[in-house]
């Protein structure tokens, strides 16, 4: 009887030393993911700054000016132009006669 009240015992405490290393685990796990969601957004966050106003093709920084009172970005290398929103049906409103206008300006309703 003293053998089984033995065996019983050191099973238990198996138990409890596999819930406490299942529960430290999980906690661990849970920080580290954070911490990788915390460095993954610092990783956005720089590559966004680096990327701001360059061109996607070549990293030149763009140039602004200015066409019909709309201000564009340009690539100084040219490989094209960006419009901010609004720029373009901005631009196709006032060329209503052409292609442009056509495709792109939907009239406020």
């Amino acid at each position: 009887m003293a053998d089984e009240k033995d065996r019983l015992g050191d099973t238990l405490k198996e138990k409890r030393k596999g819930d406490e290393d299942r529960f430290f685990a999980e906690r661990d796990k849970a920080l580290l993911d954070k911490l990788r969601q915390q460095n993954l957004g610092a990783e956005e966050e720089k590559t966004r700054a680096v990327a701001l106003m360059r061109c996607p093709k070549c990293g030149e920084k763009l140039e602004v000016r200015e066409v019909k009172g709309v201000t564009i970005d340009e690539c100084p290398a040219g490989h094209g132009t960006w419009l901010d929103k609004g720029e373009l049906q901005t631009l196709a409103a006032r060329e209503r006669d052409s292609w442009l206008s056509q495709v792109f300006f939907r009239p406020k309703l």
